[in-house]
């Protein structure tokens, strides 16, 4: 007698039942937000696919979307929770099918991870090339976004983990600390502080200069603190959301501004040059982290790119 297709068992789950047919078909409709796109995506027609979320629906005993008119679907808190725990989930049963079939088979399939936009282009290049040496048949897919949209992406399933700021991050997330990073003036070259690049200078120097503020979610908060922290009222001139708009607005000389990612180089895309100083004042510098969401069960692929970033930045794990 044939045995049933791996996909199509059924699973007991605290006296309900659900296929891992179901289950993967909800995780696309989840990522896709759209009952026909999904449909597409994993090739079967609109009705099975719906049948088989109302079928899931019904044995959890819980609504998993909200469906919007004209809008689409969205998940529902229980559903962010099943997608947080299905992933893990899935994997495993994919490694099942793989052990079953050949010994030692490497880690396949896809990885979304978010990374804080300014981030991105120091770190994500990097460490992408690392992990793709050492993981080959994993396609790893980078969601930038602002600290505050990388928490809701979090939460509501488009990325397993992300690399971002602690800024914000609060006790519904796990983080691991992957690197520290202070901060730092930055100036025009043609500044007077600029002829001596070695020196450090206080913020309080530059009290009564205009400010180019990085104009993101917590971050602006980060920056702001620090200046409260040493009684100084900044004077912001300009607030541009974009790192590299910030050091072309200094670049020109409309101000002076406060980073903590810096560049092998001075030269910006308005074509004048900056030069960063350190800061002599104690003031806090920013934690890189790996954050997921508290009560999540990470799958093999977000730990081998765990460990790539442990690697690269000298961390331990824990």
């Amino acid at each position: 007698m044939r045995e049933p297709p791996v996909e199509s068992c059924i699973i007991a789950f605290m006296g309900k039942s659900f296929t891992l047919v179901q289950l993967r078909y909800f995780s696309v409709v989840a990522k896709l937000e759209n009952m026909t796109a999904a449909a597409l995506a994993v090739n079967v027609t609109q009705s099975t696919l719906s049948s088989a979320i109302g079928q899931l629906e019904r044995e959890m005993g819980v609504e998993l979307f909200t469906r919007l008119p004209s809008r689409g679907l969205r998940l529902t808190p229980a559903g962010r929770r099943l997608l947080l725990g299905s992933q893990a989930f899935l994997e495993e049963a994919d490694l099942l099918y793989q052990s079953v079939h050949e010994e030692g088979e490497p880690l396949a399939g896809e990885l979304v991870v978010g990374i804080f936009s300014p981030l991105a282009p120091f770190r994500a290049p990097v460490i992408l090339q690392a992990f793709e040496a050492a993981h080959p048949r994993v396609k790893v897919t980078f969601h930038e976004g602002d600290q505050e949209s990388l928490r809701h992406s979090l939460l509501e399933g488009v990325c397993e983990l992300a690399l971002m700021y602690d800024l914000g991050v609060d006790q519904a997330f796990g983080r691991q600390v992957v690197e520290r990073v202070p901060p730092h003036v930055l100036v025009a070259a043609d500044h007077p502080r600029a002829a001596f690049p070695n020196e450090k200078v206080s913020l309080l120097d530059f009290a009564d200069e205009p400010l180019i503020l990085l104009d993101l979610p917590h971050t602006r908060e980060y920056y702001l603190n620090m200046f409260k922290t040493l009684g100084v009222e900044p004077k912001i001139r300009h607030l541009a959301s974009g790192y590299e708009t910030v050091r072309s607005f200094v670049s020109l000389g409309h101000g002076y501004s406060v980073l903590n990612q810096r560049l092998a180089h001075g030269l910006t895309y308005a074509g004048g040059e900056v030069v960063p100083l350190e800061i002599s004042d104690d003031v806090p510098g920013i934690e890189v982290s790996l954050v997921r969401p508290v009560g999540s069960k990470p799958t093999k692929k977000s730990l081998a790119f765990e460990s790539v970033c442990r690697e690269l930045y000298g961390k331990p794990a824990g």
